[in-house]
């Protein structure tokens, strides 16, 4: 049988991983410094992490939510001290885009309104809803062409207020940093307007932080920054340093009712077990304090590049933007150099989403590969 060809493939085969490096069938090693779309958040088979699945997985892989598990309770006490934030519940499922997904369908069901409002060069997931509030219309099927959806401009507040004027829009949802959309950011003032005209008009603001959250940006939730109190939190591909695993966090005014939302997989034991960890390395390690530091020697180290137009994002979530199409940079980043990067909807953008435990050793190894080729 073969593989329905949906995904255009490079002619490696990762076999290995080890901290902030895989390593293919023929023993050559890559530095990773995209962490497989941001998922990689405390390196290639951390020995905690492996402890923590394997003593699991000898215990209780899976059983379903219809029996107490103590782990997610554990998950859930873990994460509100690790983000400090208070009066949120927790929803556990499996990915980026099904917590997307279970975060439109509870706001609709909180308001009794059926709109969506997302933003340019959004993407929040490919499942129903999700990608029909993701600024891409060649993956939207006609089945998602369905949903009455509005998009707007970033920092449009006139447009906005006009919209939810109208009284029908469930939620706003917006990613506080995009990520394949290339790495943009509003303005403050902007997240704090939203977030005062959601409240006004009854939406509920989704911060959609599947990417940026997890401590990727230096602070633990993107949104932070801004001072802003989202409804509901989307998570996902962090939380699990590849293992599966996506939530949402819900704001104590959104009430639950049985059967409102529900999940076979999502907040398994073993996936739990995954999360758990992940929030014991990332506190222990203080990999959040080592996002910042490395946030500002790359800032530096851009700064000695006349190629580098624009540094974006924050953090270890980070977007190098130069005059001229990256395709074959990246390519030649790859396959010459042995280092993995990313790219965006922004064909000028390279991105850099590494192991919140990468050191600086390793951005010096790319730094050089990186002038080497520029100065061809």
């Amino acid at each position: 049988m073969k593989l329905f060809d949906v995904y255009p493939l490079y002619d490696i085969t990762p076999v290995k991983g080890k901290g902030a490096f895989v390593y293919d069938d023929k023993g050559t090693a890559y530095l990773d410094l995209y962490g497989g779309h941001a998922v990689i958040s405390i390196g290639h088979a951390h020995s905690h992490y492996v402890e923590k699945l394997r003593s699991q997985l000898q215990d209780l892989g899976f059983y379903s939510n219809s029996i107490k598990n103590p782990l997610q309770e554990e998950l859930a006490e873990k994460l509100e001290n690790a983000a400090d934030i208070k009066d949120y519940s927790l929803f556990l499922c499996n990915s980026g885009a099904e917590a997307n997904e279970n975060a439109l369908k509870l706001a609709s069901f909180h308001t009794g309104k059926s709109d969506v409002i997302y933003f340019d060069k959004a993407f929040h997931g490919r499942t129903s809803a999700a990608v029909a509030v993701t600024d891409n219309e060649g993956i939207k099927a006609p089945l998602n062409q369905l949903h009455k959806v509005t998009k707007l401009a970033f920092e449009d507040i006139a447009g906005l207020e006009s919209e939810l004027k109208k009284g029908e829009t469930a939620a706003v949802i917006l990613e506080v940093i995009q990520g394949v959309g290339g790495l943009d950011e509003a303005s403050t003032s902007f997240y704090q307007k939203t977030a005062e005209l959601c409240e006004k008009y009854g939406a509920v603001l989704i911060a959609d932080e599947v990417q940026s959250g997890y401590g990727r940006t230096g602070d633990f939730f993107a949104y932070q920054k801004h001072g802003i109190r989202p409804g509901i939190i989307s998570i996902a591909k962090g939380m699990g340093n590849g293992f599966p695993i996506g939530g949402i966090l819900i704001d104590s005014s959104i009430p639950a009712k049985h059967g409102m939302l529900g999940t076979t997989f999502g907040g398994n034991h073993l996936a739990c077990a995954a999360g758990i960890a992940v929030l014991e390395v990332l506190e222990n390690e203080e990999l959040l304090k080592n996002a910042k530091q490395l946030f500002e020697f790359v800032q530096e180290e851009v700064k000695r590049i006349p190629q580098i137009k624009q540094l974006k994002g924050r953090g270890l979530m980070l977007g190098l933007e130069f005059d001229f199409e990256i395709a074959a940079l990246r390519k030649t980043l790859l396959f010459e150099h042995h280092i993995f990067t990313g790219a965006s909807s922004n064909k000028k953008l390279l991105r850099i989403l590494p192991p919140l435990n990468i050191e600086k050793k390793h951005f010096e190894m790319f730094f050089e590969a990186l002038k080497a080729e520029l100065n061809k």
